[in-house]
């Protein structure tokens, strides 16, 4: 299957042979290769229904308006997926030359069986990243110079359980596994401080807050363990979904609240302390010209910021949610993959179609949209012109780091735009493939490669 999107149908998505090549045609990012040829009317013109639901119409009102977008400040770390517990780092200082200071090779990449899906997190002067085969690594930020390796996954364990994800917090780094576990391990030696397994593989990636971890599993259950002794505090689970977006997408906390994205599409906030339920949102639509809407997976992460909870999912919602009360503030028609990106009175957000859609965060309503695949989409496998695929880069991000905002993908690209334009400011070369956002440290940003490498830009 094309790598594109890492789609990753758990149970697959039944469809009739009459609606196939309807479903090859909204397929993302090209998976089901090039388009039938466009019927002409006879009478009238024809309007697409399926480019109608995904336009995103520019407001006449914001036309021309600037906007407010905070200055850079230092990042001292990056202890969580997101940067911190709330997913929200607005505006970094990192990587003002905008060019490659060294790559170092963390273990295994993506294969058939194993995917490279955790953020890197850093502090302390060491950087963290997880390899597609449950391996930890801890390099020098500096440097790149490897300070210690593990694995979590465990004697006995087949190869094949991968996924999961990297945090820091009370002086230990947390590792969730698609191996059915959760680890503690000395940020400094690697050392296993404690292991607790899991009834189901773990593919997010861990948030720790106020003495807990928290990870949801591949049963839609989220877990709250003690971070000083990895027991589990408590549970719960959310509608079992068969089929979801292979992504590590964490959870946030503010205060008391635990804001839980779903693969049914779900998000949920839980009381921290006992995981009662506080309200519940449903960020999903169906549509009859899409089987794909079927996935309704909220598989970025949600991300909190000024009373508000953002996020979207692949089915085609993205909402602004009153963290007290539940209510929605706004919702816009738009599905995609990656965190949102709420910086000063706006919010960045990369759709499924592969467009920078820029947002004002009171209304909802869109200053511009980039398509970023722009002159980048090409014709792959075929021969002599026939059974051809048509390839699509897949994007991820963004982040916001001194005045780029900067996003990567599948073809190893880091791409810079100007954040209040969108226009391309430059480009530069990661040697493979990359499907996780850059985390931002010391500085730099650092993004981790496909084929299992770790690059530092700087």
């Amino acid at each position: 299957m094309n790598r594109v999107l890492k789609l990753a149908l758990v149970c697959g998505l039944a469809v009739t042979a009459a609606s196939c090549q309807s479903v090859r045609q909204r397929l993302p990012f090209g998976m089901g290769g090039a388009p039938a040829p466009e019927a002409v009317a006879t009478d009238g013109q024809r309007v697409s229904v399926l480019e109608f639901e995904q336009a995103l119409a520019p407001s006449a009102a914001l036309s021309g308006r600037d906007f407010f977008l905070p200055g850079p400040t230092a990042v001292t770390s990056w202890a969580q997926p997101g940067g911190n517990a709330e997913n929200a780092i607005e505006h970094v200082i990192a990587a003002p030359n905008f060019s490659v200071a060294w790559k170092r090779s963390i273990g295994e990449g993506s294969s058939r069986t194993q995917q490279v899906m955790s953020p890197v997190v850093a502090a302390d002067g060491r950087v963290y990243v997880m390899d597609g085969e449950a391996g930890v690594t801890a390099v020098s930020s500096s440097t790149g110079d490897v300070i210690w390796k593990a694995n979590v996954r465990g004697e006995g364990r087949d190869r094949g359980g991968f996924g999961g994800g990297l945090a820091l917090g009370g002086g230990k780094l947390f590792v969730s596994s698609g191996y059915r576990s959760m680890t503690a391990l000395d940020p400094a030696t690697g050392a296993v401080l404690w292991r607790t397994q899991t009834d189901a593989p773990v593919h997010t990636a861990p948030t720790f807050a106020a003495g807990r971890v928290f990870a949801v599993d591949v049963d839609d259950q989220i877990i709250a363990f003690d971070a000083n002794t990895g027991q589990s505090d408590w549970s719960y689970r959310g509608i079992i979904e068969p089929a979801r977006v292979m992504r590590a997408a964490s959870v946030a906390v503010t205060g008391d609240a635990v804001i839980t994205p779903f693969a049914s599409g779900e998000l949920i906030a839980l009381r921290a302390t006992n995981g009662q339920p506080l309200w519940s949102a449903t960020l999903s639509r169906a549509s009859r010209t899409s089987a794909l809407s079927e996935i309704r997976d909220i598989a970025g992460r949600p991300v909190i910021s000024r009373g508000f909870a953002y996020a979207i999912s692949h089915s085609g919602v993205m909402s602004a949610i009153d963290v007290r009360s539940g209510q929605a503030k706004w919702q816009l028609p738009v599905g995609g993959v990656n965190a949102p990106l709420p910086v000063g009175d706006v919010i960045y957000v990369v759709t499924k179609s592969a467009q920078l859609v820029l947002v004002n965060r009171d209304t909802g309503q869109v200053y511009w949209t980039r398509d970023l695949n722009e002159g980048r989409v090409r014709q792959e496998g075929g021969y002599f012109g026939l059974f051809d695929r048509t390839v699509r880069p897949v994007w991820s991000g963004p982040i916001l780091a001194s005045n780029r905002l900067v996003l990567v993908n599948s073809d190893g690209q880091a791409v810079a735009y100007d954040p209040k334009t969108g226009a391309i400011q430059s480009t530069i070369d990661l040697g493979g493939a990359a499907y996780i956002a850059p985390s931002a440290y010391d500085g730099a940003l650092y993004v981790v490669t496909d084929r299992g490498e770790l690059v530092c830009i700087r």
